[in-house]
């Protein structure tokens, strides 16, 4: 036997790498407290310790919120196009090509039809990882779209943001769904059927300048940061210090700009009151 045939007989070492391994530990943002995973999962991935509410997926907040098995997708069929043909480092339709295999679906918005303690809704929700939940002329479609169901179901309306903002890769495309969405909700209004706008972390630019803050309710998250532009580009142009949790939802809640800050594992419970006030006739 040879020198190299002697290492043959070695298996090769199939242990994961750091980056494949999971990881079982959870470390807090706000307190740095290390925490198993599952008890995070449990408590609804919140800090046992502080509370703090950490981001969660758009799946996990499906089976937080809606009736086990009662959540219907419309229009997965839409997806982004490339009106500008917009280029930076890289173009944006490989862009947005990486984000739809990166998270599975095909835009930042999933919305549908589900059940909230038996009450049927039109639910629109907000996918930050793709993209930064970021709105544009897809995702404007689709609110529009809920809304539209709303109308002819005589359903109320529930978004749920989590957003930078307006995406810049469709520049004024995405802009204009701020007027297209707000339009949309003045019809809904118009019918006297509800809308609740949960704001979670973080709501943000042309999303909160718009449908966000136009609901007949207006709740969120605890410790969600909520605003238009960041607090350092007002801090840079106001040239003063801001106030101490400028642009959480404790200090819009304190300064009467939202309704309400519910607690997560509360949210289905408080939405089913609510629901249940302002039920509708078919």
């Amino acid at each position: 036997m040879g020198f190299a045939d002697f290492f043959k007989n070695f298996k090769k070492d199939e242990r994961a790498t750091p980056q494949e391994a999971p990881s079982h530990w959870v470390k807090c943002p706000s307190c740095n407290a290390l925490t198993y995973y599952k008890e995070v999962v449990l408590q609804f991935h919140t800090c046992p310790k502080c509370n703090f509410h950490m981001r969660i997926s758009l799946d996990d907040r499906i089976a937080l919120l809606c009736d086990e098995g009662s959540f219907v997708e419309y229009d997965k069929e839409l997806s982004p196009n490339d009106p500008l043909k917009f280029v930076d480092k890289k173009s944006y339709k490989k862009r947005v090509e990486e984000y739809q295999k990166k998270c599975g679906r095909p835009s930042s918005i999933v919305s549908g039809e589900c059940k909230i303690e038996g009450i049927e809704v039109e639910l629109v929700l907000f996918d930050f990882n793709f993209m930064g939940g970021s709105l544009a002329s897809v995702e404007g479609e689709k609110i529009v779209r809920a809304i539209n169901r709303a109308i002819a179901k005589r359903h109320p309306l529930i978004i749920i943001s989590a957003s930078g903002g307006a995406r810049m890769q469709e520049s004024t495309y995405s802009l204009m769904q701020m007027a297209k969405t707000s339009a949309a909700l003045n019809a809904l209004s118009a019918e006297r059927l509800p809308f609740i706008s949960i704001l979670s972390d973080p709501t943000m630019g042309g999303v909160s300048a718009s449908f966000a803050f136009l609901g007949d309710i207006i709740m969120a998250e605890p410790g969600a940061m909520i605003g238009f532009a960041g607090a350092r580009v007002i801090k840079q142009t106001i040239g003063e210090d801001l106030p101490e949790r400028f642009q959480t939802a404790e200090f819009l809640l304190e300064h009467g700009l939202i309704d309400m800050i519910v607690q997560r594992k509360e949210m289905k419970n408080v939405l089913a009151q609510l629901l249940e006030y302002f039920k509708v006739n078919p």
